[in-house]
């Protein structure tokens, strides 16, 4: 079983990688936790060192929990939502856990939701957390 788990540092991706850590061992699942610079080629060398921090925090999340993962930075310029969405896709992958932010509809309306993205195009289940 292949567990993808979004992460951008935030408490709600932090609960994410917590949670896919727990699912990991009695499932016997390999985890990849995966954050998407949605710059692309344009993103700025202190964002990607930011982003590659986030990363290795995810990382001794999981390694606390006895969880080995892979992480990566994905920089193709996609939204977030479409680059999990991809990458999901792309690697047959069969869980996607991600977290989840309150938004007022307003926020929802001009800013989207990444979740709500992934939930309605994600080619497997969708767990969330809060």
């Amino acid at each position: 079983m292949r567990i993808l788990v979004g992460y951008n540092g935030s408490a709600e991706s932090k609960a994410a990688v917590r949670l896919a850590g727990e699912l990991a061992g009695p499932l016997g699942a390999r985890v990849q936790v995966m954050t998407s610079m949605e710059g692309g080629t344009r993103e700025r060398p202190k964002d990607i060192a930011a982003a590659e921090a986030h990363l290795n925090e995810a990382r001794d999340i999981m390694a606390s929990r006895g969880v080995s993962c892979e992480v990566f930075q994905s920089v193709r310029g996609m939204s977030p939502g479409e680059d999990l969405v991809h990458y999901a896709k792309e690697k047959s992958v069969d869980l996607i856990v991600v977290g989840v932010e309150k938004r007022s509809k307003t926020q929802k309306i001009l800013l989207g939701s990444t979740a709500q993205y992934i939930i309605l195009k994600a080619p497997c289940p969708v767990l969330t957390v809060k």
